[in-house]
């Protein structure tokens, strides 16, 4: 196993985000990562509630990987600036 990745991208808004992050997570897989998926946790959590589940679920990965749209989620914009602050290893996937 290479180690642990966390997915982040736009789901608030997005209809299609599920199938996003699960053709994300199973790409990953095949390469042979550990997947952590925010969009499968349960619906009806506050915006503050998913933050802080998923700033924890950073922290346990090595790595953190932005999907194309995450500049379009004040979520992801958060987990982008918390993986600056505090030194975290990120990719940004590009647009296309």
């Amino acid at each position: 196993m290479k180690g642990t990745i966390f997915l982040s991208g736009k789901i608030a808004g997005d209809p299609e985000y599920k199938a996003k992050f699960q053709n994300a997570e199973e790409h990953f897989k095949k390469q042979g990562f550990k997947v952590i998926n925010p969009a499968t946790l349960p619906e009806g959590l506050t915006n503050t509630e998913y933050m802080r589940i998923c700033f924890s679920m950073i922290e346990a990965c090595d790595l953190v990987i932005f999907l194309p749209d995450w500049k379009y989620s004040l979520g992801a914009k958060l987990e982008h600036a918390y993986c600056e602050y505090t030194f975290k290893s990120f990719e940004e996937i590009g647009e296309g």
